[in-house]
């Protein structure tokens, strides 16, 4: 079946918020994913949107995979990027480079725009991600680390007061 990659419309957000529980099950952290419609519908068309996606969808409208994306910023080059938050597949439509077609749309995205580059975050034990994206031509950042401040610690530091 032939799937359109095309922007997320508000029609799309019910399938969308399903979709990323099904991530965060396959990422085995389903017990930490509390979107809701309203939260993701907010971000993307509310009066000040921050985030952005497109999706595989076939010709009746039917989502079989999404790209959830913000904007990010490099102070070394002094120009936008994209920051590819999610990308997920239904597994019955893997293999049909639809992860592809994704990818291949937000870097469309940032040839013309302008944008400096397109990055993401992979799980280390995710081999069939990290060889996917790896065939693509993406590089890891082996000598980076992500780290995040949630829960208590950034409420904490965020009731300190600045000095």
């Amino acid at each position: 079946m032939n799937h359109l990659i095309r922007p997320i419309e508000p029609r799309d957000v019910a399938a969308v918020v399903r979709l990323v529980y099904d991530l965060a099950e396959y990422e085995r952290l389903a017990h930490e994913c509390h979107l809701t419609a309203e939260q993701l519908s907010e971000a993307l068309f509310g009066d000040r949107p921050a985030l952005f996606g497109h999706v595989a969808a076939d010709s009746d409208g039917d989502v079989a995979g999404f790209a959830l994306w913000f904007l990010n910023f490099s102070t070394w080059d002094g120009v936008h990027g994209v920051y590819l938050e999610d990308l997920y597949v239904r597994p019955e439509h893997r293999g049909a480079g639809l992860g592809r077609a994704l990818l291949g749309t937000l870097a469309q995205v940032c040839v013309e725009r302008g944008y400096s580059r397109l990055q993401w975050s992979v799980l280390d034990w995710n081999e069939d991600a990290l060889g996917f994206y790896k065939s693509l031509g993406a590089v890891p950042m082996d000598e980076w680390t992500v780290f995040r401040l949630a829960g208590e610690p950034l409420e904490q530091l965020g009731r300190t007061p600045a000095t």
